[in-house]
């Protein structure tokens, strides 16, 4: 779908940085009816007081996942209702925001040193935010401050860059360094009587993906062992699933998963969503690429041979890696028709359309999806994760749920998504520690997650896993964490 250009005085907003959550300390209340222009501005400093206003209320305590975030009066956001979003930053930049501190932090808060004793969350963020600890300035409710022209792109350059893989994910990231150290440590903590786990854990739960590949070339090369074989030799349980996990890398990881989820009698429909729902264009053609080359087969045709119906539809179209790029511009025209169209596909008509709302959130990214979400909430006066909930059931719902949590807030997902493994009776131990394992490449993402999890569980995420697993293998997932 192609989206028209904007209408004058229409700034084109798109996919703000990576979900920005401080570590685990202080929510302030959010600025109600401001958005900051796009541009530096002042902040006191952390933890000074905020200019006097009025008598401002505290921010109410949090409503249910989806339904957080309230919405101004029509017509504080101008003719469609839609706030400005940042640009991402460019391919190289580090995850956090790139703006200096003294940032005004909403929409996208900002990166900032904060002090090692935080305090705990007391208020819920806006949709998807999770701002920095300390004060907010006062809103002035009534002001939209005015809007930054952006920079055009040359003519004839593209409109849109595409999103490039993931760590982990390029054949050609492979870091350059001598491994023989960590490849040393690791066989003589496997050597001889008795295993040092503690070694084991120490160099392999933090190593970025990009050095595991040299690591274990170099293991092989140095000592004529595979290192993969001497941890299933030497380590067991669960502790054994969850290096084996760290050794294949994130894109082999996916692939084992894909394959264990598709692979005997039945569908662990959960496994291919946390390996492909919201995945980028990029990250999806690896995929396929890797699994063909591990299995002879394609991953189009194994899902095809295992599902069937609007499922397996769905999953086509996932597949099909045809999202809009991050980089492309939320408009607000076609915010509207996406809204409109997701409207008459549910609630404005007896059982939903279920191919149709697919076909939206399937296609649009993070940030057009955050941007629908929003400005269906703010028209209809509910939440589309509601929405879905009520005009789903079972796989599409769970399916359709992640794809709006992760374009409004990708740590809230996953530390929704930890708890759901530890819950209720018993600890799925193999998806916490598929879903730790995949958190934890990314660090930044990893302390987003705890400050999520602190925010919505009121409770320490690493505290939660220690009463949930026990001996190493509760060691090598809080270190995982840490």
């Amino acid at each position: 779908m192609s989206y028209p250009p904007p209408p004058a005085g229409y700034q084109n907003f798109g996919q703000p940085p990576p979900g920005q959550y401080p570590p685990q300390g202080q929510y302030p209340p959010p600025q109600q009816g401001q958005y900051p222009p796009q541009h530096h501005q002042q902040q006191p400093p952390y933890g000074a007081p905020a200019a006097p206003y009025g008598q401002q209320q505290p921010y109410p305590p949090q409503a249910p996942y989806g339904q957080q975030q309230g919405y101004p009066p029509p017509g504080q956001y101008g003719q469609h209702g839609y706030p400005p979003q940042q640009q991402p930053p460019p391919h190289g930049q580090p995850s956090h925001s790139p703006y200096p501190q003294n940032q005004q932090p909403y929409p996208p808060p900002t990166h900032s040193p904060y002090p090692q004793q935080q305090q705990p969350f007391v208020a819920p963020p806006p949709m998807g935010q999770y701002p920095p600890q300390g004060q907010y300035p006062p809103p002035h409710q009534g002001q939209y401050p005015p809007q930054q022209h952006q920079q055009q792109p040359p003519y004839g350059a593209p409109s849109t860059v595409p999103t490039p893989p993931s760590p982990g994910y390029d054949p050609n990231q492979v870091a350059h360094f001598d491994a023989s150290g960590p490849a040393d440590q690791l066989r003589k903590a496997m050597k001889g009587f008795g295993t040092d786990e503690s070694t084991l854990i120490r160099v392999l739960a933090h190593m970025p993906p990009q050095e595991i590949p040299v690591v274990k070339q170099t293991y092989q090369q140095r000592h004529r062992r595979s290192l993969e074989s001497d941890i299933k030799d030497e380590c067991s349980s669960y502790f054994e699933f969850a290096l084996l996990a760290i050794l294949r890398g994130p894109l082999q990881q996916d692939v084992w998963c894909l394959n264990d989820a598709l692979k005997g009698a039945g569908t662990k429909e959960a496994l291919l969503d946390d390996v492909l729902i919201c995945r980028s264009n990029a990250d999806i053609r690896a995929i396929k690429i890797a699994y063909q080359q591990t299995h002879r087969r394609s991953l189009e045709s194994d899902v095809k041979a295992d599902l069937s119906a609007k499922t397996e539809r769905m999953y086509s179209m996932i597949l099909a890696a045809s999202r809009q790029e991050e980089s492309a511009p939320v408009h607000p025209q076609a915010v509207d028709a996406d809204v409109t169209e997701l409207h008459r596909a549910t609630e404005a008509k007896t059982g939903a359309d279920q191919l149709t709302v697919c076909s939206v959130l399937t296609s649009r990214s993070d940030g057009q999806i955050r941007a629908i979400a929003q400005a269906y909430e703010h028209k209809y006066r509910r939440s589309l994760e509601t929405v879905i909930k009520n005009d789903f059931a079972g796989h599409m719902e769970d399916a359709l749920v992640r794809m709006i949590r992760s374009g409004a807030d990708k740590a809230m997902r996953d530390a929704i998504a930890l708890e759901e493994c530890m819950s209720g009776p018993g600890t799925k131990d193999e998806r916490l520690v598929t879903r730790v394992v995949a958190i934890h490449w990314d660090r930044a993402h990893a302390a987003q997650v705890k400050g999520a999890y602190k925010h919505r569980y009121k409770k320490d995420l690493i505290s939660r896993i220690r009463g949930e697993t026990s001996g190493d293998y509760e060691r090598v997932l809080v270190a995982m964490m840490e």
